[in-house]
């Protein structure tokens, strides 16, 4: 550059360099960018394998999972059992809070399936093992919560060598000792529900001297806050205060304070009580109002139960074997009713919370017969034998693994409200005769095989077998003004469903085994001669057609003040229907429940729209379909139907192969018959009447005629297996039940 020589800044003479503009890149968004709270909830959601591979992926998922215990006591271990690489895991979750693992890991170390210890001490080291976890998960649930654990570690006591239970009990005594000393609220809590599993194992034993010490730890663990150890000791004094009416009025006060805290076995009692009689002196409404607020009380897992159970895959017909196959091992077995009623809501509510695959559905259902009988009976069904009543499909500690999963998924809660509660309130306020006792009883079991009656409250369904149980056996009124006072449910609020009982209930045509075999378990169970053979009643089959449903329609017309020219009839009830009872049957036919049955309704692989469409009372497989017929009035002067023998037995083997007894059931057609309303003018009028509803008249198909049945393919599961077959087409003399029901 020469001196003195000026340049200008023009782009010529001076260039700059032009600055480039860098964007800016937004920041992604990563796990580590969502705010802790939201970040703890969507930990607390993961399993505990895919905690452990969240936890190895950045320090600060580390720091967050072992800084806060939420996270580990909401970690899930579905299908996952303790095992030596898995200790600690199981070990660290349990200590933090984590109920399921605490579960698992004292059944695991109480039948040492898991751990895999092989000292001579074995029986100590586990029995130490399992009373701390047992110990941990009692104390993780709420104080109100009835006490669970010592349904494992119950009598029988093995007679030979060291026992695990009975070191699981010696060490939950002496950790009660201990907890005396401290005067703390959280021991006192604590050692409440322990004092009551020692008292209910001690009542177990036949020797008195245990009987009088299971009194005082009652007596104990009632002072420590046990609202059940109560309620027990309650029980206990109950005989003795009958005798003196003061002391009875004091127990039944006591009782009510009980049943005020929350306690369901003290309300269950109250009710029973004030529905016998008055001993509180109360008023006559005040009276129906405690055992009215028993009946409003309704279970909300049971009104989602049967739709979460038909969303995660197990059908109707898949559920109908597994009871049917339980009602056949209560009846070896001879355990109660209530026994079978609590098994099956068991596994209805593990099913609604989780998915079970086809071939471990049996186990499920064995396991919580097993959970069950400890917890009701006072002999139990041992896993052994539990095992060998399924043929050896399963192992011994598949069975211990899933009673691990029941416990932990029920939360501990085994016992439930039953239909059978509900009933025993009923026949306490109205006793019915023992035959009728018996009818109520079958109806109630029966109901035990649909999944679809498992949608309404046990209450209502309760009142409903009711009604349709004094329907069967004439009882007048139908339903008294006592039991709509008591209860809170008119014939009205019950009529459809005990219609719906008796559709689904008393169908001929059941669901069959993959041999083919009619699954028919409830009824071979009520042929005994203790139930005086009601299931062999003749009117359930022919005359129960007619009369369950002209019979309750009959009683609504003449109880709601029919007008006077209705009142005459003939021996043909009339058709013409209120606008009440035209809501109510209307309410019926929506339902699907109309008419037509088939043998085997299976796992049906093509559906239409309209069967996915259905309600909810309508199930996929074993809904009905309705068949127009057009039958002449003078068939109803036909001779009865005549009956079949069938050959019935459980969907499972193993049980069959012990007993099978034989039963026969009808094989009649119950053809739909049209009644009309009758005028008093047949003329003109007669011929713009409404038509009538079509009643179940059992009717005999004429010789000759051949009945085509529709090919479908048809599947059941065996021993873990599933064995598929069709149908041909066949003609014969034997037909399927054709109902025709109410239309409109």
């Amino acid at each position: 550059m020469k001196a003195g020589v000026v340049h200008c800044r023009c782009s010529k003479c001076y260039s700059v360099p032009t600055r480039k503009r860098v964007r800016k890149r937004t920041p992604a968004l990563t796990l580590l960018s969502l705010p802790e709270e939201v970040l703890l909830c969507v930990l607390q959601c993961l399993s505990a394998e895919d905690l452990l591979s969240v936890r190895a992926v950045h320090s600060q998922l580390r720091d967050i999972v072992d800084n806060h215990s939420s996270v580990w006591a909401r970690v899930s271990f579905r299908d996952t059992w303790p095992s030596p690489n898995t200790l600690w895991l199981f070990e660290r979750a349990a200590e933090k809070g984590n109920f399921e693992a605490a579960v698992k890991l004292g059944i695991a170390y109480l039948y040492n399936e898991g751990p895999l210890l092989i000292d001579e001490g074995r029986a100590d080291v586990c029995g130490r093992k399992a009373s701390h976890f047992f110990s941990l998960a009692e104390s993780l649930r709420s104080p109100m919560a009835d006490p669970f654990i010592w349904v494992f570690i119950r009598p029988p006591w093995s007679p030979t060598g060291s026992c695990c239970k009975a070191v699981v009990f010696d060490r939950l005594k002496a950790e009660c000792d201990n907890n005396v000393v401290g005067f703390c609220q959280f021991r006192q809590q604590k050692r409440g529900p322990l004092l009551h599993c020692l008292a209910r194992v001690l009542h177990l034993f036949d020797d008195d001297e245990r009987k009088s010490e299971a009194i005082y730890m009652l007596e104990q663990s009632s002072q420590a806050g046990c609202l059940q150890s109560s309620y027990l000791l309650w029980d206990h004094n109950r005989k003795a205060a009958m005798a003196d009416p003061g002391r009875y009025l004091q127990c039944v006060r006591t009782l009510r304070d009980y049943a005020g805290k929350g306690c369901w076995e003290a309300r269950l009692s109250l009710a029973k009580v004030c529905s016998s009689g008055n001993p509180l002196g109360l008023e006559a409404n005040a009276c129906s109002d405690l055992v009215a607020q028993l009946f409003s009380s309704t279970n909300t897992v049971s009104r989602h139960c049967a739709q979460s159970i038909l969303r995660r895959g197990i059908k109707d017909t898949m559920r109908y074997i597994l009871v049917d196959w339980l009602v056949e091992v209560t009846t070896m077995k001879d355990f109660s009713s209530l026994t079978l009623h609590v098994t099956v809501g068991c596994v209805d509510r593990y099913l609604a919370v989780r998915s079970v695959p086809k071939a471990r559905l049996q186990l499920l259902g064995i396991a919580c017969m097993v959970v069950c009988t400890r917890y009701i009976s006072k002999e139990i069904l041992t896993i052994r034998e539990a095992v060998w009543l399924t043929d050896n499909t399963y192992k011994y500690e598949d069975l211990v693994r899933m009673m691990g999963e029941v416990v932990s998924v029920l939360e501990g809660k085994i016992r439930s409200p039953t239909l059978l509660d509900y009933g025993d309130v009923l026949l306490s306020l109205l006793p019915l005769e023992r035959r009728t006792t018996h009818l109520f009883s079958y109806i109630c079991e029966l109901s035990l095989l649909y999944s679809a009656l498992a949608t309404p409250p046990p209450a209502k369904l309760a009142c409903a077998a009711l009604l349709l149980t004094r329907a069967l056996h004439h009882y007048a009124p139908l339903w008294p003004c006592q039991l709509v006072d008591y209860t809170g449910f008119s014939k009205h609020d019950l009529v459809s469903l005990s219609v719906v009982l008796y559709v689904k209930c008393f169908s001929q045509d059941v669901p069959k085994d993959y041999r083919h075999v009619s699954l028919t378990g409830v009824k071979q169970r009520f042929e005994d001669e203790a139930y005086q053979h009601i299931s062999k009643e003749k009117v359930l089959h022919c005359f129960c057609s007619h009369f369950c449903l002209v019979f309750v329609l009959c009683h609504l017309r003449r109880d709601d003040n029919m007008q006077a020219h209705r009142a005459s009839f003939v021996a043909t009830p009339t058709a013409e229907l209120s606008n009440q009872e035209e809501t109510l049957v209307g309410d019926i036919l929506d339902w699907s429940l109309d008419t037509s049955f088939s043998g085997y309704e299976g796992d049906q692989e093509e559906e239409s729209e309209g069967e996915k469409d259905a309600d909810s009372l309508s199930s996929d497989d074993d809904s009905f379909c309705e068949t127009e017929r057009d039958v002449n009035m003078d068939h109803q002067g036909q001779e009865s139907p005549s009956f079949s023998t069938d050959i019935h037995s459980s969907g499972y083997s193993s049980v069959q192969s012990v007993q099978s007894p034989s039963s026969t059931c009808s094989s009649s057609s119950l053809m739909p018959c049209t009644f009309k309303p009758f005028a008093a003018n047949l003329g003109a009028a007669s011929a713009n009447a409404q038509p009538g509803f079509r009643l179940l008249v059992p009717m005999q198909r004429p010789r000759g005629t051949s009945s085509k049945q529709v090919k479908r393919k048809n599947s059941a599961a065996h021993s873990g297996g599933e064995v598929e077959r069709e149908e041909e087409d066949e003609e014969g003399n034997e037909y399927s039940v054709n109902v025709g029901f109410l239309s409109l």
